[in-house]
């Protein structure tokens, strides 16, 4: 059995210096709730064996606000296949982590609350929301299967 946790990036500004969509940082309220993530995590004693994030900035400071709060100093892997990741994808970048037995992805939305209800529920069309700073943590063997996981907890900020 595995713990997946799935970790939607906290609240972004709206735009970038750039203008670009992957380069937008977390506002002060984001940054804070990346925090509150972490520390939620290390209430419960949670110590990831590997860090999935997308490469968006926005995700990338979530991931690293989320291991300073837990006290570690793991990289986290960059994969560049979850931004904008359809639950099936997502699926496979799981599937490929067996031999760890704690693991977070740090993604976006629509894919991250789609892939709960697809594990949880069996269809993606039952995504009840994920807000940002989100956090689903699911227990489930591999090969991941629709309809397989259990939803051990929730937290939002």
């Amino acid at each position: 059995m595995h713990d997946i946790l799935l970790l939607r990036h906290a609240a972004a500004m709206s735009a970038s210096p750039d203008g670009s969509d992957g380069a937008r940082p977390l506002s002060q309220l984001g940054e804070r709730e990346a925090r509150e993530a972490g520390r939620w995590l290390a209430s419960h004693h949670v110590k990831p064996d590997r860090v999935l994030c997308s490469p968006a900035r926005r995700t990338v400071m979530t991931a690293q606000a989320v291991l300073d709060a837990l006290g570690m100093r793991i990289e986290p892997i960059l994969e560049p296949s979850m931004y904008d990741a359809a639950p099936g994808t997502l699926i496979s970048l799981i599937d490929q982590q067996s031999d760890a037995g704690t693991i977070v992805l740090v993604g976006h939305n629509p894919g991250l609350e789609q892939l709960v209800g697809l594990l949880t529920e069996g269809s993606s069309t039952e995504s009840r929301g994920m807000p940002p700073a989100g956090l689903a943590w699911l227990q489930a063997a591999l090969p991941l299967q629709p309809g397989a996981a259990r939803l051990h907890a929730f937290w939002s900020p």
